[in-house]
């Protein structure tokens, strides 16, 4: 089993800007024909990439107020994809860090998932809003440092 995060943007941005600004050394960015590119970076970073741009998108996912929804018009989606037994705190801090700089070279509206149906934190006007702040954020040591909110 594996375990999965998703970064969505909402951007016109094509997908493979966004792709160099996520992983700005050619040699690990994902390759492929947009509006799709994937890559294994298992060695390197402890997770595969895809990412995969599109029109209509819905996140419909659990955050700490109950259900929340969201449709951004154009989008950009980022999946990490990690071995469930792998060093948590090491594929964690290697996302987070792909995450933040996403995050830092854009002024995307954006949602951060896990496993599809947990809402992690949402940027909406540049302003992050974390959740699960008790469990998912505690838990990972590294990671409040590496996104503010």
């Amino acid at each position: 089993m594996a375990l999965e995060y998703r970064l969505t943007l909402s951007s016109e941005t094509p997908v493979d800007q966004v792709a160099q600004r996520a992983f700005p050394d050619p040699a690990e960015r994902p390759k492929g024909t947009p509006p799709l590119l994937s890559a294994d970076l298992y060695d390197r970073f402890g997770f595969e990439v895809s990412m995969r741009a599109g029109r209509n998108g819905y996140v419909d996912v659990e955050s700490d107020d109950g259900s929340w929804e969201w449709e951004p018009g154009a989008y950009v989606s980022t999946t990490f994809r990690m071995d469930k037994f792998a060093d948590e705190s090491w594929t964690v801090t290697n996302m987070l860090t792909i995450v933040r700089r996403v995050l830092d070279t854009g002024p995307e509206d954006a949602a951060f998932v896990f496993n599809g149906d947990i809402l992690l934190f949402t940027r909406f006007g540049g302003v992050v809003r974390k959740h699960r702040r008790e469990t998912w954020w505690s838990s990972e040591p590294t990671a409040g440092g590496l996104i503010p909110g």
